[in-house]
């Protein structure tokens, strides 16, 4: 648990992102994080993901960075898709969260990065890299403690993994496949939407309902409050960054 000097810390939360960004806060009164905690990197792996203007433009504006895949592999001819994801890391290392939140980030997650995050792996120093720079490579290659990594997924436990969840689901309860939806919070690991979950939630869904006005937004609004209990849970759990 966090110690009681931890409480007045304020705690780091670093999101990653693919598009809209509807769990980022655009204005104090719809902060989506727990209290003592401050949103400090908005990484999208699209350039035009509107969820970096949502955190632009929140009040305070919110840190953010683009990095995607095909020009970052362009760009370094002979590079991976491990090499990408070790360049996603260091970004988040370098603003040195105490939690990291994937939020609709359309990745998987190698095991590689989760070991980055778990502190067992180092990121390679950069080959641009001079014993008198300052900056990204010198934040520590290798994190002290693990830094967890806890991702919304628009669907209850064993039901439909992977992407598109929610529409998935939604046609699967009109034709009757099954009788309750869901949404939760739960830790990553590398087999996609199978970490243990922090929160699991049933959301409300009708017969004959639309799905873009009604059952849509319901699930958006689930999901606004439980990521605030999971981040608050998993912060707790963890010292913060300071102490390291």
């Amino acid at each position: 648990m966090a110690t009681e000097a931890a409480i007045d810390t304020p705690r780091r939360i670093a999101v990653l992102i693919s598009g809209s960004g509807t769990h980022i806060p655009n204005s104090p009164s719809t902060l989506a994080i727990p209290p003592h905690a401050q949103i400090v990197l908005v990484l999208s792996n699209r350039k035009a993901a509107y969820g970096l203007t949502r955190a632009t433009t929140a009040n305070p504006p919110i840190p953010t960075a683009y990095l995607g895949l095909p020009p970052f592999l362009r760009d370094k001819p002979g590079a991976m898709r491990v090499d990408y994801d070790l360049a996603v890391a260091r970004e988040v290392l370098k603003v040195r969260p105490d939690v990291l939140v994937l939020a609709a980030w359309m990745h998987i997650v190698s095991e590689g990065f989760l070991e980055v995050m778990r502190g067992v792996r180092a990121i390679p120093p950069s080959p641009s890299r001079s014993p008198e720079s300052k900056g990204e490579d010198n934040y520590g290659l290798r994190v002290t403690r693990d830094i967890p990594v806890i991702n919304i997924h628009p669907a209850l436990p064993d039901q439909f993994d992977g992407a598109n969840a929610i529409e998935r689901g939604f046609e699967a309860f009109q034709r009757g496949e099954v009788d309750r939806l869901g949404v939760m919070i739960h830790r990553v690991i590398g087999e996609v939407d199978r970490g243990a979950p922090i929160i699991v939630r049933e959301v409300e869904v009708h017969k004959g309902e639309d799905l873009k006005n009604d059952y849509e937004p319901r699930m958006h609004r689930t999901e606004w409050e439980i990521i605030v209990e999971a981040a608050k849970l998993v912060l707790d759990e963890v010292r913060p960054v300071g102490d390291c």
